[in-house]
């Protein structure tokens, strides 16, 4: 009968010591992260169980919840910074721990969870932003209760919290054709994230409540926020549309200077509105219309739904839309008389094709 593994042969097998075995599978600080995934992966191997006791100990209450994201996540300190700060308030105020843990791509590709996560460790789990779907779900298939923040897709089942991305977008174009415009561009990459398409349709349902035409030439899909690409984007268009709507700030902040080095000012030729209201919106000049998202609100919803999931794992998945207010500034003005008729005529004939 074959003897039961042991981590004395784990730390046999490695040639290094069973404190570090025991350090690297209980999560424990003490080793590397290089070192502790090689334990996990060698026990595996050999068929270690864990003991009852530490069975136990995972089941019950950690006292400390995990937030998870993406190296790119949490390279955006302007837009989830503030996230973060938040989610750590809220948790102290629970009384409890947050242990945090970025994904780097490689980690992301091989599905390779944080050994706290592999191990239970955690009450439960924050996942901000986006990762991939697979990911998500790896980690959603550990069984600990997860809500999902600033990002959903239709194969993944958890809880969301969720900016109402479509109607703030339908908002800030209804301003925009407000003020006159009914030529409008919209910039954005819908690749990169669910949120971008989601503004997209409500950049299309704004227009078509108006019985405006979008002109394919000026609806942009496949943006890169860079300043390169973008200028020369504004270059390839004929003929400019009186406003743009861009998907976030920094889109705005680059097509704001790409128009104003081929001669256009904004807002007298050209109208700029955009989404976040981030630094970027308020360092352009003019500065930036935008949509303001609150992300203090984004940090309590998530921990106040994700203790209320540790205590209701049974209950049906929903998703949680958060309001936003849009904040009008100089970016954003009236067309000029002429181009308003232009605009009519335009919309009489449709957009050329």
């Amino acid at each position: 009968m074959k003897s039961k593994v042991t981590m004395q042969d784990i730390a046999d097998r490695l040639n290094i010591s069973k404190n570090s075995v025991s350090q690297a599978l209980s999560g424990k600080d003490g080793v590397s992260e290089e070192t502790r995934q090689l334990v996990i992966d060698i026990a595996e191997q050999m068929g270690y169980v864990y003991p009852a006791s530490r069975k136990k100990q995972r089941m019950e209450a950690s006292g400390r919840i995990a937030l998870i994201a993406s190296d790119f996540a949490f390279a955006r300190k302007s837009f989830f910074g503030e996230i973060y700060l938040s989610v750590e308030q809220e948790t102290r105020q629970r009384g409890k721990n947050l242990l945090i843990q970025s994904i780097d791509k490689d980690s992301e590709r091989s599905l390779t969870l944080p050994p706290f996560l592999e191990n239970q460790d955690v009450d439960g789990i924050l996942i901000l932003s986006h990762l991939s779907t697979a990911y998500t779900n790896k980690v959603i298939d550990t069984g600990m209760p997860t809500v999902l923040i600033d990002h959903h897709h239709p194969a993944i089942e958890a809880d969301c919290i969720l900016t109402n991305n479509r109607f703030s977008a339908y908002n800030a174009v209804h301003h925009l054709i407000e003020l006159g415009h009914r030529n409008i561009g919209f910039m954005g990459n819908i690749e990169f994230s669910p949120s971008y398409y989601e503004r997209l349709e409500g950049f299309r349902l704004a227009l078509y409540e108006h019985e405006i035409k979008a002109n394919p030439d000026w609806v942009i899909t496949d943006a890169t926020e860079q300043s390169e690409y973008v200028i020369n984007r504004m270059k390839e268009i004929q003929t400019q549309p009186t406003a743009w709507f861009c998907v976030n700030d920094g889109l705005g902040f680059l097509i704001n200077s790409a128009l104003h080095q081929l001669g256009f000012r904004v807002p007298d030729d050209i109208s700029i509105c955009s989404f976040d209201n981030g630094q970027l919106s308020r360092l352009a000049t003019p500065q930036t219309t935008t949509v303001d998202v609150d992300l203090k609100l984004f940090g309590r919803k998530a921990v106040e739904r994700l203790f209320w999931r540790i205590e209701n794992k049974n209950e049906p998945c929903m998703e949680i839309l958060l309001p936003t207010k849009l904040i009008v500034r100089e970016s954003t003005a009236k067309p000029r008389p002429e181009e308003i008729q232009a605009t009519r005529n335009d919309s009489e004939t449709g957009p050329e094709s």
